[in-house]
């Protein structure tokens, strides 16, 4: 039983639905591996918003992080949840893109992202005007905005909640769609494999990022796009499965912001055939199951503490009012980083090996 479905269980009798029934269960596993070999792979990393001892930001700490993820290969994402976005006002918001940008230095294209999230109440209308408003100061910061959840948009029908991304995509150059499950945030919404079928024929909708924590509903997603439109990007989000890159995903992750350089060169050793991504990938997700056990919004302060046993960042306080974890998680932490260490640092592969050289 795949650790999502575990998930959904736990959520049984409460008489909330979790995620839409696709139209079609049939997916050709085989297919889509032989699709993606040698594939390159595109890695957008959510960055950490680091935090002082005071609760203040330590914005020294998060540029420097900022551009670490971006030579090391990965696009930076600000403006995440990894980032507090959910609770940072605006002026924040724009100081993060500020920062963020002079981190990297001139625009290029592609090489920044960062959430358009409108914070709202069940029952609310959708606030076009407000995801607007957010996406004016990311696309000024040569960023391409991810469209957040919230309960506006995804309330009734999913004609309704597809109609009302095509009017936002009808005011923007280009933008990154978001499945969240309601696991997440009670706003998000999963949707039907036909509704996210319209999703995909959005010219200017470059790729979604999809967080069920499914595998089963994840490549039902990347057959559909192998069929109809085979350059739009599935970034997976699930830092439970990250080797969902083996079936054709690009990935979208908080887990990578405590080892950017490690995600590039397990993605690079894929491309090239090279088997130590395996072993690189298995260390990786070791860290992504203890980071992510519940509760799971504590995640960020396991990254923090990863930050801090690095030497990235002087303390790990997460963003104030946040969840914590308990200090002698450090110590397994530690343990992960250095499983990880060692499998960056292998020599040969284990084809090299038996071939003995």
């Amino acid at each position: 039983m795949f650790l999502a479905q575990f998930y959904v269980a736990q959520l049984s009798g409460t008489g909330k639905t979790v995620m839409a029934a696709p139209t079609s269960s049939a997916v050709n596993l085989e297919s889509l591996r032989t699709a993606a070999q040698r594939r390159p792979i595109r890695g957008i990393s959510a960055v950490l918003l680091p935090f002082t001892l005071s609760g203040t930001i330590d914005w020294d700490a998060f540029a420097a992080h900022v551009a670490r993820t971006a030579a090391a290969g990965i696009v930076p994402a600000v403006n995440m949840d990894t980032g507090y976005v959910h609770l940072l006002d605006e002026a924040t918001r724009r100081q993060v893109l500020t920062v963020a940008r002079g981190a990297i230095g001139a625009s290029r294209p592609g090489d920044l992202v960062a959430g358009a999230c409108v914070v709202d109440s069940a029952g609310d209308r959708f606030d076009e005007a407000a995801y607007l408003a957010l996406c004016e100061p990311i696309l000024a910061a040569g960023a391409t905005p991810v469209i957040f959840p919230s309960s506006g948009l995804n309330a009734g029908s999913e004609v309704d909640v597809v109609g009302r991304i095509e009017r936002l995509a009808a005011r923007l150059p280009a933008f990154i769609g978001f499945e969240l499950s309601p696991l997440f945030v009670p706003s998000g919404r999963i949707l039907s494999l036909q509704a996210w079928r319209d999703l995909l024929h959005i010219p200017n909708c470059h790729g979604a990022k999809h967080s069920s924590l499914s595998r089963r509903l994840e490549w039902q997603r990347l057959a559909l796009r192998d069929r109809e439109r085979p350059e739009f990007r599935v970034y997976t989000g699930n830092d439970l499965a990250i080797d969902m890159v083996r079936y054709g995903s690009d990935w979208l992750l908080g887990l990578s912001t405590a080892a950017p350089e490690a995600f590039a060169k397990r993605d690079a050793w894929w491309t090239a055939g090279d088997d130590r991504c395996d072993e690189l990938d298995d260390a990786l997700q070791a860290l992504g199951d203890f980071a992510f056990r519940r509760p799971i919004p504590a995640y960020k302060h396991s990254l923090a503490q990863v930050l801090l046993l690095r030497g990235w960042i002087g303390c790990d306080e997460p963003c104030p009012g946040s969840p914590r974890r308990p200090d002698s998680d450090r110590e397994i932490l530690a343990a992960i980083l250095d499983r990880i260490a060692a499998a960056m640092a292998a020599e040969t592969s284990a084809a090299q090996y038996m071939l003995g050289t």
